[in-house]
């Protein structure tokens, strides 16, 4: 069939007068929590001091009076008077400093409760500590536009997310320097770069993307080439338009194959657009590339955001089959039956039909490819993060010619069997 399916291809703030309590604490004591203290006019005289003969002498100064909450609170300099700044020692020699005022002191690490500023949430380390993975810690503002000056490059020039990211929350190290190498290398990967995002952002991830969509086309390429040989032998030439056909539409699915489930950076920082699509793109980019997609700095996936990203892949798997599905099968159908008007021979098979034949497309897409290619994804991500795969990155690009060629193989012979099933061959 011309669609051929031998292609192999579908694959506690507390309030102003609070922790700083005039409580002068033992060395290496500490409070569980801070109490906020209210005086109430508490009265009190100092003990009687002997004279030197013995005789009892009375108080030396006046009564000491503590006023009463209301009183104070009025005057900064007072209170200032009254409670005096405390260090509350932390275990292992740490000291916390506990600004009553509105949270700018500094926490023990370990006990975050996620990013509020960007809604991330489920972070458990600091500030400090967030972006300290493979791509290194996260710049200030000031420090990429340093860097960025220091290669020579503007820093308007860069894409207009990347420069909301780093005026709001900063960008990891490796992703920039990766960015500002890749835009300056040579056409066409220069400018592609530059001016397309979907594979800037799967390219600052995995460098390796466009080799991974090459050795998809390559390898699917020369086995529905092989099969088209071997299924329509001496006549392959007088139907080469269907086997031209075949192969266009077969490099769209294998670029969609790849690109739906490769990682891709995430900058934030950018405010969320209001709206119906503000709130399918929120939901989109909180979901997992891929069902096996490695958590990063600020974004953690829980298993339901892993079982959604499966079944919505799914469901673009199966309209990218079912379109292309549609294009190469009309386009095969068209010219079957244009041929057979002008000479017909006994020896012609049947005209597939157009939307079974895509139907059966998407259905495989969605549920035999979109199967296999998560699995894909979480094999090349194990053997590159493996001891082997970082000291041998020949050995990963090894690894994804072989599993792919074996997904080919597999995948082509499991649609001829979902073909004839469904009677579409």
């Amino acid at each position: 069939m011309a669609f051929s399916c031998a292609s192999v291809r579908l694959h506690g703030r507390v309030g102003a007068f609070k922790c700083r309590a005039a409580l002068a604490t033992p060395s290496g004591f500490s409070f569980p929590g801070a109490r906020r203290w209210t005086a109430r006019g508490i009265h009190c005289q100092l003990p009687p001091r002997a004279s030197a003969d013995g005789v009892d002498a009375t108080t030396s100064g006046a009564d000491v009076v503590v006023p009463e909450a209301g009183e104070f609170a009025g005057s900064a300099e007072e209170v200032a008077a009254v409670i005096q700044p405390t260090v509350f020692q932390q275990k292992g020699g740490e000291v916390s400093d506990f600004v009553g005022s509105g949270g700018n002191g500094k926490f023990p690490p370990g006990g975050g409760g996620g990013d509020g500023d960007n809604g991330t949430g489920g972070g458990g380390a600091d500030g400090d500590s967030e972006g300290d993975d493979e791509f290194g810690p996260i710049l200030s503002f000031e420090q990429v536009v340093q860097e960025v000056e220091k290669r020579g490059v503007s820093f308007p020039s860069l894409p207009a997310d990347m420069i909301e990211a780093a005026k709001n929350v900063g960008i990891q190290k490796l992703l920039l320097l990766r960015y500002l190498d890749m835009q300056a290398s040579a056409w066409p990967l220069g400018p592609a770069v530059r001016s397309c995002g979907l594979l800037r952002n799967r390219m600052l991830v995995d460098p390796a993307f466009l080799f991974k969509i090459g050795t998809e086309i390559v390898i699917d390429t020369c086995c529905a080439t092989f099969a088209e040989v071997q299924k329509r032998g001496d006549e392959f030439w007088s139907e080469f338009e269907l086997y031209a056909a075949d192969m266009l539409v077969g490099v769209v699915v294998n670029v969609a194959l790849v690109g739906m489930l490769a990682p891709y950076a995430r900058f934030r920082g950018g405010s969320a657009s209001a709206g119906l699509l503000g709130h399918v793109r929120h939901a989109y980019d909180a979901l997992p590339s891929s069902v096996f997609e490695a958590e990063r700095p600020g974004y953690s996936f829980s298993v339901q955001q892993r079982i959604g990203s499966y079944f919505f892949k799914g469901f673009l798997y199966g309209a990218v089959g079912f379109s292309c599905g549609l294009v190469g099968q009309g386009i095969a159908n068209l010219i079957m039956t244009a041929k057979r008007s002008v000479k017909k021979s006994e020896h012609d098979v049947p005209v597939p039909p157009l939307l079974k034949t895509s139907a059966l497309w998407g259905v495989f897409l969605g549920v035999s490819s979109n199967t296999r290619y998560q699995v894909i994804n979480a094999l090349e991500r194990l053997v590159e993060a493996s001891p082997l795969g970082k000291r041998v990155p020949a050995a990963s690009l090894a690894f994804t010619v072989g599993v792919r060629f074996a997904n080919n193989v597999y995948g082509g012979m499991q649609f001829v069997d979902w073909a004839r099933m469904s009677g579409c061959q």
